[in-house]
């Protein structure tokens, strides 16, 4: 049979998350006390960060857009998910296949460099607060939520390519509960050495080499409050913190899965589950609660939409 330029197999069959049904069952209500309870939590932030003039600090500007891209990462993965507990078969097409390997790196690659984007904008704000103004102005600031955009598109792009010129023609059954990388690649009908070292470099390299930037940028801001006496001390060190932690939710998982040889784990599918359902949807609230600021906004407009 001829595949090499064609592909054969037109839908995977997706093994999902586990077989236990107790333990499915709990994995959907766990999940959908995030989607009904966090989801609408991040489009209030948008919203009071949208709606308040005393938010317009880049800082906030960030933030909102966190908030934005978090939200648009959960309906990635999640809602197909849910519906897919109660199915007998598990199946998604090669097509829906494909779109969702690419909204999933677009997007999870376009949050990665959001946080580089922040860090930067901690560390003028912190460590050079006489330039703060100057650096950060709005127009510089709409620049740099262009680069995680376009660098989140272009990681993603090339994913999709490798993928698209694999010929697929059985077996099609899909050992997780959605389409990424490691998975699909291992039912290509062949060799596939090269494309996974092209997929470890591309994802991995770009996990790694934020992950390592971001805590060294952080490590420098710390050190440099440290050793600080100003008022705003720990105000700084509390924005800090939360930023790190978010750094750890977000990293940790995806370098554990990216930066290695695509060979199956039995943890993978618990961290992928964590990695795509439960920290996108923490991550803004982590932020929010840690932010007095925005909690006071949220207050106010919480109030204002009550009595209106």
């Amino acid at each position: 049979m001829e595949t090499e330029n064609r592909t054969v197999v037109t839908e995977f069959i997706l093994i999902g998350l586990t077989q236990s049904h107790d333990i499915q069952r709990l994995v959907f209500v766990l999940s959908l006390i995030f989607y009904t309870i966090i989801l609408p939590g991040n489009v209030f932030i948008i919203l009071t960060i949208m709606s308040d003039p005393a938010l317009s600090a880049p800082l906030y500007f960030f933030l909102g857009n966190l908030a934005f891209l978090d939200a648009s990462y959960s309906f990635i993965v999640a809602p197909r998910m849910l519906v897919d507990i109660f199915s007998e078969k598990k199946i998604i097409s090669y097509k829906a296949c494909v779109t969702q390997l690419f909204f999933l790196h677009f997007l999870g690659g376009g949050e990665f460099l959001l946080l580089v984007m922040m860090a930067f904008d901690r560390y003028i704000a912190i460590c050079k607060p006489l330039h703060y103004s100057t650096v950060m102005r709005p127009r510089i600031c709409y620049m740099m939520l262009l680069a995680p955009w376009l660098g989140g598109f272009v990681h993603s792009i090339i994913q999709v390519v490798l993928i698209l010129r694999l010929p697929f023609c059985g077996p099609n059954h899909l050992d997780n509960f959605f389409c990424d990388v490691p998975q699909v690649i291992k039912l290509a009908c062949t060799d596939t050495f090269v494309v996974e070292l092209l997929m470890i470099f591309n994802s991995g390299l770009l996990t790694l080499v934020c992950f390592l930037g971001l805590l060294t940028s952080y490590a420098v801001i710390l050190c440099h409050v440290h050793r600080s006496s100003s008022e705003g001390k720990n105000k700084a060190i509390s924005t800090c913190t939360t930023h790190v932690i978010i750094i750890f939710l977000m990293f940790g998982p995806a370098i554990f899965i990216y930066t290695r040889p695509f060979t199956a784990l039995s943890a993978d599918k618990v961290v992928s589950f964590f990695h795509t359902v439960i920290f996108p949807l923490m991550n803004p609230v982590i932020y929010t609660l840690r932010n007095h600021e925005v909690k006071t906004s949220m207050k106010k407009l919480f109030i204002q939409q009550i009595v209106c």
